[in-house]
């Protein structure tokens, strides 16, 4: 009975002893208590930052050329291997070329014929030309003219006829206008094709260097241009773009600028930028999807920590900062993007604002506050407070 009654007092004693609720360093939340929440805080201060946008683009071929027959005939071989790099004049398709070799054979033997009738034709207005007068009339002379006249002419289109014959021999053999890989071939030995034909007999793709469209808002552009006026963002004197593939990997090489478009889509909007990228591997492939982060240069601006800022449901962000009243306050403000783990903020902020970046789970606007100066490392994450706080002392 002892052992019971003991028991059951120290129940009692546990079920009645209320339990205290954990107050935040310094008080409770809302500054109701008498001493001030610790909070630490970043002095903002304008700084020149790297400007810079990730962009979306898609990847396009340097050069590109879809392979047609210009001359009619039966296909004899396919000459290339697709996995096989292709130099400029490599044979690509050999057609059947006998009807175009006996056009040239006739050709030469119209060639020859009126080179022959043109030393005749020569001889004869020579000596009309010398025995004028003597048994030669005026107009036998025009005639010996007329006729050498007429011989130069029918050599002169002899050897026109023989020429375009030859070269039309030399369509027979399909060749490669640039460098690049070709891909399967769409014919087969054996098969008619004609000049003009609208389907290609294969493609040839020139994968080094590689472009890249980039498509830009021109909202934006009229913002960038805007902020160069004003002198707020100091342009680069080259502008580079980087790459990041598909997977999220950052590509090897930067790229630079070629040439924006001078037209803006109707559809989205956006003005197709172009870069060119060094591509040996063939990493990248014409069509493939890629996000591209374009440096422009500097801005002056104030950064933000991201941890101490709420993005609001008009895209506007908001922050609590330590006012000079000893409580702590909102202010709302517009974002130019971001960088390192902070937003760039060129109006909004005045300087030597003290943005609160710790202690924010514990304040909220009025709350009375002790500011505590606070350090940031390389991920945008607070140091320990009470290490600047001995610091201080």
């Amino acid at each position: 009975m002892v052992l019971q009654s003991i028991l059951t007092m120290m129940v009692l004693s546990i079920l009645g002893t209320p339990v205290l609720a954990q107050a935040p360093p310094g008080g409770p939340p809302g500054g109701g208590a008498a001493q001030p929440i610790e909070v630490g805080v970043v002095t903002m201060e304008r700084q020149d930052v790297p400007r810079s946008y990730t962009i979306p683009g898609r990847a396009v071929a340097h050069e590109q050329a879809d392979i047609r027959p210009r001359v009619d005939g039966v296909v004899q071989s396919v000459e290339y291997d697709p996995n096989v790099l292709i130099k400029v004049g490599d044979p690509l398709f050999v057609l059947d070329d006998a009807s175009y070799a006996a056009a040239v054979a006739s050709d030469e033997a119209d060639l020859s014929t009126a080179q022959a009738a043109l030393p005749v034709a020569q001889a004869a207005y020579d000596r009309a030309a010398k025995l004028e007068g003597s048994g030669v009339t005026q107009a036998d002379v025009e005639e010996a003219q007329s006729t050498l006249a007429t011989a130069k002419a029918t050599l002169e289109a002899a050897q026109a006829a023989l020429d375009y014959s030859k070269v039309q021999l030399s369509w027979t053999t399909i060749t490669s206008p640039l460098e690049g890989y070709a891909a399967t071939p769409e014919v087969s030995v054996g098969d008619l094709v004609t000049s003009g034909q609208t389907d290609a007999l294969t493609t040839i793709t020139s994968l080094d260097p590689i472009d890249v469209d980039i498509l830009e808002t021109s909202a934006r552009i009229l913002k960038v241009r805007r902020q160069a006026e004003a002198g707020i963002l100091q342009m680069s004197e080259s502008i580079p773009a980087s790459l990041i593939l598909e997977n999220g990997e950052t590509y090897m090489t930067t790229g630079s600028l070629v040439a924006p478009a001078h037209t803006v889509s109707t559809t989205t909007g956006t003005v197709s930028i172009r870069f060119q990228f060094n591509n040996p591997d063939g990493v990248i492939l014409p069509g493939m999807f890629v996000r591209g982060k374009v440096e422009l240069g500097t801005i002056n601006a104030y950064l933000v920590p991201q941890r101490a800022a709420t993005r609001e449901i008009d895209g506007t962000l908001s922050a609590l900062v330590a006012g000079e009243d000893g409580t702590a306050q909102t202010i709302r403000f517009n974002d130019e993007g971001s960088w390192n783990n902070s937003w760039i903020v060129t109006d909004g902020i005045e300087p030597d604002t003290r943005i609160i970046v710790d202690g924010l789970k514990f304040v909220k606007a009025g709350s009375k506050i002790s500011p505590v100066e606070a350090t940031l490392d390389e991920n945008g994450l607070v140091q320990d407070i009470s290490d600047a706080t001995d610091a201080e002392e």
